[in-house]
């Protein structure tokens, strides 16, 4: 399944006055934002990216290019060959379309229309937010529907109170947002090429599309209460990198493969460099 991801925006928020990068090449860890995105895909089997690019684009370009796999994979070295026990984007396909520098969501997702107006279902995203959510679930639900798109929902953010102020000026209540029935839009999409009847020229993808659906009753939400943490802002970055140094990463599915395969390769009588060598003879069969 096709994966549409909006890099291209200016990323205000998250400047810090000294980088240039577009938001999701901000790093977490050894790569970019945007590479946890797609990893995240890619672990669900979702590996064909349209990526549409803007601001900052020739930094996601050389990314790419001059991508480096033993930057985030185990491997050997012997006798001056680098032997893979992984591979991060060896299969992946990705098509780099720019689509302009100050273009709404909703344009961007109209530039690209050739790569996935073919395809039953696609997915789209914002590439600056990370979950743990169980996509595989999500898509089911939608295929299994008549809906022309779904977005994830996740309970508010906002750590303000909320204050119920009565005709006298008392104070009824205090309330946290998590506490009240409101949920948020999750930057998780799947969509179905329909869509784009409902798209105007430099539209917005949630208030002239996704609105519209909502009042026909064509949108469905997935409501995830586990992991979901964005980027928006530097402050965000932050507690992403922070929680990724500590070994707190939720989000990076893909680890508890890696746990499955260093448990294998254990019986090899405790010689490292054949439990190695036994571990990249796994990985190639597997692919």
């Amino acid at each position: 399944m096709k994966v549409v991801l909006f890099c291209g925006g200016y990323g205000m928020r998250m400047r810090d006055g000294v980088s240039d990068l577009p938001k999701p090449m901000h790093p977490v860890g050894p790569r970019p934002l945007i590479w946890h995105v797609m990893r995240y895909y890619a672990h669900f089997g979702h590996k064909d990216f349209v990526l549409c690019l803007g601001y900052g684009a020739h930094h996601i370009k050389d990314f790419f290019l001059t991508y480096s796999e033993t930057a985030s994979n185990d491997f050997v070295l012997h006798g001056g060959d680098v032997h893979l026990l992984s591979s991060d984007i060896s299969d992946w396909t990705i098509t780099f379309v720019h689509t302009g520098l100050d273009s709404p969501i909703g344009e961007r997702l109209r530039r690209v229309r050739r790569h996935v107006e073919g395809e039953e279902v696609f997915l789209a995203n914002y590439a600056d937010v990370l979950t743990d959510l169980p996509l595989d679930v999500m898509v089911d639900r939608f295929r299994a529907s008549d809906a022309v798109g779904a977005l994830l929902a996740v309970p508010p953010q906002s750590a303000f109170h909320c204050v119920d102020v009565g005709e006298d000026d008392r104070v009824a209540g205090i309330t946290t947002l998590q506490e009240m029935p409101l949920w948020e839009n999750g930057g998780y999409f799947a969509l179905r090429p329909e869509i784009f009847d409902y798209l105007p020229p430099n539209g917005d993808l949630i208030m002239d599309a996704c609105r519209p659906l909502a009042e026909e009753g064509r949108l469905l939400a997935h409501r995830h209460r586990g992991f979901w943490q964005p980027a928006d802002t530097v402050k965000e970055r932050h507690a992403l990198e922070a929680a990724y140094q500590a070994g707190d990463r939720p989000w990076m599915l893909w680890e508890r493969e890696a746990e499955e395969r260093a448990r294998l390769v254990e019986p090899h009588g405790g010689d490292p460099l054949q439990a190695a060598f036994a571990a990249m003879q796994s990985s190639l069969v597997e692919r």
